[in-house]
């Protein structure tokens, strides 16, 4: 149980599973290869934050169970997972946010070169 926001921690987000190599293909449950999934997080927050700049927003990871959206004006939300991201930073901007917009795959191929 988090003592913060008083929700149980019962699953792991699709983002957030590693797969064994192994050869099975079973995911791993909560606690296993710890280290390595939180590695991986930090690396999806960078990546993220790449994009969602554009919009003059940041994410943080919370904890490692939550990641915490800003604007630079401070409006903030609180998400549980990747999947829920997209939806609050066009909650926090006030308009739809197209992913595939050519500005936004511009300012991102700009960015790449420099």
């Amino acid at each position: 149980m988090c003592v913060l926001c008083g929700e149980s921690v019962m699953q792991i987000h699709w983002t957030d599973r590693k797969i064994e190599s192994n050869g099975n293909g079973s995911a791993v449950v909560v606690g296993q290869y710890q280290r390595s999934r939180q590695r991986d997080r930090h690396h999806r927050t960078r990546v993220t934050n790449k994009i969602l700049r554009y919009y003059g927003l940041t994410l943080e990871d919370w904890t490692g169970s939550k990641y915490v959206l800003r604007d630079k004006k401070g409006r903030t939300e609180i998400i549980h997972d990747l999947g829920a991201l997209w939806p609050a930073a066009e909650k926090i901007v006030g308009r739809p946010l197209d992913p595939l917009d050519p500005l936004l795959i511009g300012h991102l191929l700009s960015n790449q070169r420099q």
